[in-house]
């Protein structure tokens, strides 16, 4: 079978080896990257930076959108806006990208590892709402963990691989238990609980343009938020804090350089252009993955129920731990690159220390999953 699965990869990508997820540039890219040296304006201010911002808001239905550095510096943003410090908690999942959980610990705050949900990988409103019928109660008009004593400020779930997790479920938890919900949204720009962009469901949400994202700036992210003035504030503190004057130079309180280049967003705008084709390549993509694995021993790892994923990674699921690592052993062999999911964050020797709470699908997922080539091939983009 794994003979079959490396032709069947070959037959879609001519390159050797075959990456997990390349950009693709065509000169378009090219013709915004000269045009933004040739204006000089290739740092933190410029006009691309403003049409970007439009373009991710207008796309994804956002109120506002604000760039940053990277998908990191905007989960960290987000964090710190919400006051998120020494004395409280953000419950989020041991199964995601280690950036979720150190944007909490730049903070000070300590992360709460509870479940992921079976059907979509991302956390579970199950594993969520009994966590905090067992360890929660309101005291002083303020929601805090019995076992330690500190607040729960928040709640951050990852869309991981770009599908949505059960958002609305997770909303309503933390409408009823008055948590702030923000959303790490990193790997799921053009990703959809039925018509809804994710990333709007919580005050706050993070996009990622990291070169292995489905659209890139090289380096760069969004946050994306509801309410004007937290844009504004946002804003602020990712710009050094900086009064906006003409000449003088005065910072109010704690900033961070955290802003996107203008460089980095004329490319993004020109990426964007070509996300929906993205999108529906990626989606010919999974269905061709779909149809191959669907006589197999693995299981595609397809969308959500009522959800519309941008397939960012396309991934299967092994039967036992051992398969899984024969698997990517023998198709890395080939030069057909393939990995596990992340080492669980809780088993991280720095993270140990931190509460859990029901990781059964989480162990799970960490044994068998296996992310698969998803990079649009070359040959499916038809551009001059």
């Amino acid at each position: 079978m794994i003979n079959n699965y490396i032709n069947f990869c070959r037959e879609i990508y001519s390159e050797d080896p075959i990456p997990l997820h390349r950009p693709y540039f065509n000169k378009l890219d090219k013709e915004a990257l000269i045009n933004c040296i040739d204006s000089n304006f290739v740092s933190t201010a410029g006009k691309n930076i403003d049409d970007f911002e439009k373009q991710t808001a207008d796309f994804t239905g956002s109120n506002y959108a604000i760039s940053c550095s990277s998908g990191t510096t905007a989960l960290h943003s987000m964090l710190f806006t919400i006051g998120a410090d020494q004395g409280c908690e953000i419950i989020t999942q041991s199964a995601s990208f280690v950036a979720t959980v150190n944007s909490i610990l730049y903070t000070k705050a300590s992360p709460v590892f509870v479940d992921v949900d079976r059907d979509t990988m991302g956390m579970c409103p199950d594993s969520l709402s009994n966590f905090l019928r067992k360890f929660s109660k309101v005291k002083d008009k303020i929601l805090v963990n019995k076992k330690t004593g500190r607040r729960i400020l928040a709640c951050l779930p990852t869309h991981i691989f770009g599908h949505p997790c059960k958002i609305k479920e997770i909303q309503k938890i933390c409408d009823d238990y008055g948590l702030t919900l923000l959303e790490d949204a990193a790997e799921a720009l053009g990703s959809f609980f039925k018509d809804t962009h994710v990333g709007t469901f919580g005050v706050m949400g993070a996009l990622s343009f990291n070169g292995n994202k489905i659209i890139t700036t090289g380096g760069g992210g969004m946050i994306l938020a509801r309410e004007e003035k937290i844009a504004r504030r946002i804003k602020h503190i990712t710009t050094t804090a900086k009064i906006p004057h003409p000449y003088n130079f005065i910072h109010d309180e704690l900033g961070f350089n955290y802003r996107m280049p203008n460089l980095n967003a004329s490319l993004g705008i020109t990426q964007l252009n070509k996300l929906q084709k993205f999108l529906s390549l990626k989606r010919k993509l999974a269905s061709q993955y779909r149809i191959f694995f669907e006589s197999s021993n693995y299981k595609f790892i397809d969308e959500p129920e009522h959800c519309r994923s941008n397939f960012w990674l396309n991934a299967i699921e092994c039967n036992s731990e051992r398969e899984k690592i024969k698997f990517i052993e023998e198709t890395n062999k080939q030069g057909i690159f393939s990995r596990p999911l992340w080492k669980l964050l809780h088993k991280l020797a720095y993270l140990e220390k931190f509460q859990t709470f029901q990781l059964e699908n989480s162990e799970y997922f960490e044994k068998r999953v296996v992310c698969l080539p998803s990079s649009v091939p070359n040959e499916w983009m038809d551009d001059d």
